[in-house]
């Protein structure tokens, strides 16, 4: 027999569960928040002692609730909250099996992509498939078996909330973990948010690449131009993120178009060049913003990341000259309308000419005495002590340490010119060109 206690203790559940059942939008609203008071970081048999071992018949209902009405918002982050109390109980494993068998995930990933649901809502979604993936691989691969990698990074890409995106970020981390059979999903969607309008969602991206590159061992072909792309950008704290990680795939199989993107940002294509041009010839107002181009952001940070991986290994440096890295940072020392390329081009240039003893001869035969003084003296500053004369000199520069390191004999009647060089001198002709046309 069911002893007196027992039975009140069966009764005041079933008075619990029936007040929950008639209450209204409001009554439930405080039902929750006692909830969520009285029972935050609980184990699973403290939350049956709580509810005379039918704790289940309550996480039903929070789930039956949240089905019904997740598309209209109300009370979801409470809602999400409780049934986060019984996810993260210990020993809750009988917990999310139910929650997962209605449909549980889903239903989460759902609501990340509903635009009336708050962010704040949302956020308690993400918090929920965290607690999901960290209950194990099999978890982990039912998230991504409900197309969960695309949910997850399209909400990040589009989040407005870096608390959130923070949080999304760690969701992330943890499918790319101990998930072999979808890590490379993960991988590829991490790739895929480089291109996005948000500086967070890029700059936790590349941090999870970072890791996430480890665990693979293999690389995407696709990374080596998504990565090359976000240097363009005008915030620090991603661009220190996406040299992080380049410095991380030299290591692997796309070390060589890696060096040779790097080499090439350093001269921007006539493409690009042709579409700056009208703008900085014609609006004089549009000349004060050049700094902010992409093409000359990804011009100067180009610049800076060859000089972080020159002096991290002198092999590095030395693959880079055979890519005619010193004429291409040069040409970008000329670049009068930024600044900040002529600046870090210099400061990689020295790094060059002190260490190769061949490019201090290549360099100070091509700028003549005076200028190649006037670099060793002022450096970091040489762009604000040079002429327009100087400027034109290094963007035309021809020099070729490759030909030397090579010893191919500099002969003017057998010159082949691979599509590099082709591009390199159509830039110096249309950049000279160009700044000839504004002098006028």
């Amino acid at each position: 027999m069911t002893s007196i206690k027992e039975q009140a203790a069966i009764s005041r559940l079933l008075s619990f569960l029936q007040e929950w059942d008639n209450a209204g939008k409001v009554a439930r609203n405080h039902i929750l928040n006692n909830f969520i008071q009285t029972n935050q970081g609980k184990t699973s048999p403290e939350l049956e002692q709580e509810f005379s071992q039918g704790a289940s018949l309550f996480l039903v209902r929070l789930i039956t609730c949240l089905r019904i009405t997740y598309m209209t918002g109300s009370c979801l982050e409470k809602l999400l909250k409780s049934i986060g109390i019984f996810l993260s109980a210990v020993g809750s494993n009988r917990y999310l099996i139910e929650f997962l068998e209605v449909g549980g995930v889903l239903t989460l990933l759902e609501i990340l992509g509903l635009e009336k649901i708050k962010e704040e809502d949302k956020k308690e979604s993400i918090k929920l498939l965290q607690l999901i993936a960290n209950s194990g691989r099999k978890y982990k691969e039912l998230i991504c078996e409900s197309y969960g990698v695309r949910s997850i990074a399209e909400f990040l890409a589009i989040s407005k909330s870096e608390e959130t995106q923070e949080e999304v970020q760690v969701l992330l981390d943890s499918l790319v973990h101990g998930n072999p059979k979808y890590q490379n999903q993960v991988y590829k969607g991490l790739i895929a948010l480089l291109p996005c309008a948000s500086p967070k969602a890029q700059q936790l991206s590349l941090q999870t690449l970072k890791t996430a590159q480890s665990i693979i061992g293999t690389t995407h072909p696709s990374i080596v131009d998504c990565v090359l792309k976000v240097l363009g950008t005008m915030h620090l704290e991603v661009q220190y993120e996406a040299i992080e990680l380049i410095k991380d795939l030299v290591n692997y199989d796309v070390r060589q178009s890696l060096l040779r993107g790097l080499v090439a940002l350093l001269i921007p294509s006539v493409k690009e060049m042709s579409k700056l041009q009208p703008k900085i010839l014609t609006d004089s107002p549009i000349l004060q913003l050049t700094t902010h181009l992409p093409v000359f952001l990804q011009q100067a940070a180009a610049a800076k990341t060859i000089g972080v991986l020159a002096r991290r290994d002198l092999s590095t440096a030395e693959e880079m000259l055979h890519m005619r890295v010193v004429h291409s940072l040069m040409a970008a020392m000329g670049n009068t309308d930024h600044s900040n390329s002529q600046r870090l081009a210099s400061l990689t240039l020295e790094f060059f000419v002190q260490t190769f003893p061949v490019v201090e001869e290549h360099v100070r035969k091509s700028m003549g005495e005076e200028l190649y003084q006037l670099f060793l003296i002022h450096g970091e500053d040489l762009y604000m002590k040079i002429d327009s004369i100087q400027a034109d000199i290094l963007t035309a520069n021809e020099v070729n340490v490759a030909k030397e390191l090579y010893g191919v004999a500099n002969s003017s009647s057998s010159v082949v010119l691979d599509p590099g060089d082709l591009n390199q001198m159509t830039y110096i002709t249309h950049f000279v060109e160009a700044k000839a046309q504004s002098k006028e």
